[in-house]
């Protein structure tokens, strides 16, 4: 898979709120009431991105997973990652 231009990147990342680039990756901060519910959430992503044979970087702080997504074999973003974060549930 291809990375994406910047154009492009743009015009995704707009449709993915609370998503932000830095970089060559997109991330987002989720926050739960407590340690259990960001767990739930972890494993419901890690389902997901096992389905789809791609992995987001996920960082646990207690209450709030930071999930950062990047397609490391090309390099950057491509649509790949903005089709992850977009079913990412809320």
């Amino acid at each position: 898979m291809s990375r994406l231009p910047d154009a492009e990147i743009t015009e995704r990342l707009a449709r993915l709120p609370g998503w932000e680039r830095r970089g060559d990756e997109i991330s987002r901060v989720f926050s739960f009431a407590d340690f259990q519910e960001a767990m739930v959430f972890v494993n419901r992503v890690a389902e997901l991105a096992e389905a789809m044979n791609h992995h987001p970087d996920i960082d646990i702080r207690y209450s709030k997973v930071t999930l950062t997504l990047s397609t490391h074999d090309a390099g950057g973003l491509t649509a790949l990652d903005f089709d992850l974060a977009g079913r990412v549930p809320e």
